[in-house]
């Protein structure tokens, strides 16, 4: 009977899904266990190859802890609100939630192929209605709270309602707006509705202010860093520009100290947890104020420096572009020049400028501030490396400490003041804190690093010009997004101010609209709804021709970032049905915390910084019983692909670009060969007629290259036609090879490799043992599909091991297995234990390899021994050890079969080969029983055949016995 693995894994696939064989109670006896892999957002690429690595892990680890007696949860959903969905959607009309759906069911026929043991009836998306009611029940409760700094936990804003009308706002310690003003008791409770509300803003978690944003005009929202490229859209490579909108943002800044703090409760990767901790990047110093002169202004500038002792270095001031006081401040005489570069600089990312340590440019307001202890003019400058989102946006800048300051000062021959003794004006020198000492200040004068911080806080303290701080990098999170396919934010607007709409009316549903592009006016795209307003009396949404601002008023128009819906989804699968709730006590009370994450270390500063936030809110709210949702995670490393490059030269004629596609070889033996006139080279006769060239490698898609890296000229040129006129010089024999390179598997270099051709041909089974084959799970390898054949002849092999009866039948026997065979089963038991507890994925299988081939040489068919294999093997290939379970007579899924246990006895060894030696020199080897005393080993070696062949009669002058070890006979 051959191994049919088509009919094998379509037969228990089936089975899974109707018998639901991994559906998962909340309510169970055994200890629980949940296993989350980070959700897909489903493109309409579906998958490749390397998508399914971390599902694949985390399917085994799942499987096997079920097999350990564990009650796993292991659930799967669609992170399917976002850009690309709206793109297509502007593109085609077609409305984004088809598109969604068509890609959901693609990518859930992918994953279904595969065999993995989800809990499918535990689905989420984000883009239905009923999950994203409870992104908006969050943002609800964020809107609803305050963060006090005394308790160190998120508050119910009625409480701080409660202290504004008692006492007013001189005794709240909170995170707040840098500019909310002082009132009393009684100031309070004088203001009007909207003037409360305008001062509640400045504290809640979540609110309204006006912030600088990377605005993408092409696509018409806003985008996070993280969605630009060299200061380009990552989508479509539109311009990007910084731009000044109002914005929904979130306090993530109050967590800010607890986000750093807690990451050594968490067993993340290293290099994960530095990316946070320095994205975070908390650093202590002082905050300074400058007055800006002439004195009466009332401007001031506030900066924030880790280094107050160097205060008598500052010889210049350097603002943000886009600091706010950049208006007010500059001269007429300056005005047109600043405003230039002002405009010059938008069009640059932050993240660009940050990583442009070269360039040096700026421009001079024509204004002054004062030395706060000098009270000397200092010129107030603007320049890009300067960022308004990091500090102040606005830096003292000390030339004589700080390498970026230092350049800028020569570049415009500002004055370079020298404040240090013995230290040269560059970085290195300048962090070398404890050797650096204040020379010429009044009251710095000597004075060691430590004790000049100090002292410097203290005096500008007493100026009222200053204070000791704690600063963070991390900057509130923008949470407005000018797109239509996210989430409708619940709230609508009177007299301009955001009101929350009662939680037992959500969902607010997205409406229907005809065009997903901004208005006309320049309102985000839910401009375009026609059905988009509150009627507060019907507690419903109705026409915008209702609109009167009386008992019908405007929503919101933004939606929520992408982001929003996946910052909680892991405590929504423990109860994704509820529909009272966002889930049960007694479902978070039982399944906790995620006990296993596996994912993408991409996410590092997005997803896994936004998650951790949300989480300590929910947990300050007493929503949920832990301060973090995941004990462990695990980075999988990328699986590459293999690209074709069709080598393209590029000639000069008459001034015009000229092409022509060479050989791969072709052009190497040309440029390696030093007759570069050889006729024999079909190159030749071009370059006489061209001359000089430039090389450009083109992607070819890897189908239309064989495994001789031949490209398939015909079919390239059809799938790509304006090469249709491009001469390919090729081989004598007609072959065109192409190069190739190691890259990340994308559909943009059209090296997919798609796990549907792989399961047609090969089988699930035999792509999740070669994924796994491949290498370390956290480490990046290289997809080669010639590869997965030893794998799947692998499979053939296991097959037969258990059909060794007449034909290929079915033919396993009964009895005592031998100790051979228990020998070999226990050390594999032992083996893929260890493997997949430490996650070592890929030993395991090698370990699968040598069992097998030394269980067939013991012509092993010994039930007890391959019952125990099959269940081993099922985390890997579950298809192969289902079928295999149920021919040895088992009616249930092997998921229920308990892993065997390893017993140690069965690899005490009962006997030592050893080696013996004459007079040092090994000549033979001889097994010996293990409890065998020093004479009676001597007496055995000594009466053995070999041993008198080598001494051909003579007596040895004696002979050393090593128990366990070695003999050595010496004479």
């Amino acid at each position: 009977m051959n191994y049919d693995f088509k009919k094998i894994e379509e037969k228990w696939q089936g089975y899974w899904a109707k018998n639901q064989t991994f559906k998962v109670e909340n309510n169970s006896d055994k200890e629980k266990f949940y296993v989350l892999d980070m959700f897909p957002y489903p493109s309409g690429a579906g998958l490749h190859v390397g998508h399914p690595l971390g599902y694949i892990a985390s399917d085994i680890y799942t499987r096997y802890k079920r097999h350990k007696g564990f009650n796993v949860l292991h659930p799967m959903g669609y992170d399917s609100f976002g850009l690309p969905a709206e793109q297509y959607a502007i593109q085609t009309g077609q409305h984004p939630a088809i598109t969604t759906e068509t890609n959901i069911n693609r990518y859930r026929e992918q994953l279904d192929k595969i065999g993995f043991s989800f809990d499918w009836s535990r689905e989420v998306r984000t883009s239905d209605p009923n999950y994203y009611k409870w992104t908006q029940w969050i943002f609800i409760q964020l809107f609803n709270s305050w963060y006090n700094k005394d308790s160190d936990k998120a508050m119910d804003i009625a409480d701080l309602i409660s202290v504004f009308e008692k006492q007013g706002n001189s005794t709240v310690n909170a995170v707040c707006d840098d500019d909310v003003e002082s009132f009393t008791a009684s100031q309070w409770n004088a203001f009007t509705d909207t003037e409360k509300q305008q001062v509640l803003l400045q504290y809640r978690l979540t609110y309204l202010a006006e912030t600088e944003v990377n605005w993408c005009p092409g696509l018409g929202t806003v985008l996070a860093n993280d969605e630009m490229v060299n200061g380009v859209s990552e989508r479509g490579g539109h311009p990007v520009i910084r731009k000044k909108m109002t914005q929904w943002s979130m306090r993530i800044s109050a967590y800010a100290q607890r986000l750093l703090d807690d990451l050594s409760m968490l067993d993340w990767p290293q290099p994960l947890k530095d990316s946070q901790t320095n994205w975070i990047g908390r650093s202590e110093g002082a905050s300074v104020t400058f007055k800006v002169l002439p004195e009466g202004s009332g401007e001031n500038i506030s900066v924030f420096t880790t280094r107050p002792d160097t205060i008598f270095g500052v010889s210049f001031m350097t603002l943000a572009p886009e600091h706010e006081l950049v208006a007010k401040i500059t001269t007429l005489e300056q005005k047109e020049e600043v405003m230039k570069y002002v405009a010059a600089t938008a069009k640059r990312s932050e993240r660009d400028r940050m990583a442009d340590v070269k360039t040096i440019t700026g421009a001079f307001t024509g204004a002054y501030a004062e030395h706060p202890f000098t009270k000397k003019p200092i010129p107030i400058w603007i320049g890009d490396y300067v960022l308004a989102g990091y500090g102040t946006g606005a830096v003292m800048s000390v030339p004589c400490g700080d390498q970026r300051d230092h350049d800028f000062a020569r570049h415009f021959n500002i004055p370079v003041p020298n404040i240090f003794e013995g230290v040269d004006v560059d970085e290195e020198a300048f962090a070398d804190k404890e050797n650096t000492v204040i020379a010429n200040s009044d009251f710095l004068n000597g004075m060691p690093y430590k004790k000049a911080v100090k002292r410097a806080i203290l005096e500008l303290e007493q100026l009222g010009q200053g204070q000791g701080k704690i600063n963070y990098r991390l900057r509130d999170a923008v949470f407005s997004r000018q797109r239509y396919w996210g989430e409708p934010f619940p709230v609508y607007y009177v007299n301009g101010m955001p009101q929350m709409i009662a939680v037992e009316h959500l969902p607010i549903v997205l409406p229907e609209v005809e065009k997903y592009l901004p208005t006309e006016t320049g309102e985000p795209p839910l401009g375009n709804a026609t059905h988009w307003a509150w009627d507060v009396e019907k507690s419903a949404v109705v026409s915008n021709k209702s609109i009167d601002n009386k008992t019908v008023f405007p929503l919101e128009l933004n939606t929520m970032p992408g982001w929003a819906g996946s910052s909680y989804y892991f405590n929504r699968y423990m109860d994704p049905n509820n529909s009272d709730e966002v889930f049960s006590r007694e479902a978070i009370n039982y399944w906790q915390d995620v006990d296993l994450y596996i994912g993408g270390s991409e996410h590092a500063t997005g997803h896994l910084l936004y998650s951790r936030f949300w989480q300590k809110f929910l947990f300050d709210k007493g929503i949920v019983p832990k301060p973090e949702f995941a004990k462990k995670l695990i980075n999988q490393g990328m699986i590459t692909g293999t690209s074709a490059l069709a080598k393209r030269l590029q000639f000069e004629v008459n001034a015009q670009p000229f092409f022509v596609f060479v050989d791969a070889e072709v052009l190497d033996d040309y440029l390696n060969s030093s007759d570069k006139t050889n006729g024999e080279n079909p190159l030749v006769s071009q370059l006489e007629e061209y001359g000089e060239f430039v090389v450009q490698d083109i992607h070819a898609d890897v189908t239309m290259v064989d495994t001789s890296d031949n490209l398939d000229v015909e079919a390239f040129v059809k799938w790509q036609p304006e090469y249709a006129d491009v001469n390919f010089i090729t081989k004598a024999d007609g072959s065109f090879k192409v190069a190739r390179e190691v890259e990340k598997m994308s559909k943009s270099k059209f090296n997919v490799v798609s796990p549907d051709s792989i399961c047609e041909e090969y089988g699930a089974d035999s792509l999740r043992l070669y994924e796994m084959f491949l290498g370390p799970l956290e480490q990046s390898k290289p997809w080669n599909t010639a590869g997965i054949s030893g794998v799947h002849s692998f499979l053939k092999k296991l097959w037969r091991l258990y059909h060794s009866g007449t034909e290929g039948s079915f033919a396993v026997t009964d009895g005592t297995p031998s100790a051979d065979n228990l020998k070999t089963l226990h050390k594999t038991i032992k083996k893929v234990e260890e493997d997949i507890e430490n996650f070592s994925f890929n030993t395991s299988v090698a370990t699968f390899m040598i069992c097998v081939n030394e269980l067939a040489t013991q012509k092993c068919n010994n039930r007890e021994v391959l019952a125990s294999l099959a269940v081993l093997i099922a985390p890997y290939a579950p298809h192969i050890a289902e079928e295999l379970w149920n021919k040895l007579g088992h009616s249930d899924s092997i998921a229920t079969a308990p892993f065997p246990k390893f017993e140690s006895k069965h690899l005490v060894e009962s006997s030592k080969e050893y080696p013996i030696s004459f007079n040092g020199k090994m000549r033979f080897k001889l097994e010996l029983p293990v409890d065998l005393s020093k004479e009676e080993i001597e007496k055995a070696v000594m009466a053995d055949a070999k041993t008198q062949d080598q001494l051909q009669g003579r007596t040895p002058k004696k002979v050393i016995v090593v128990p366990g070890k070695i003999v050595n006979i010496v004479g």
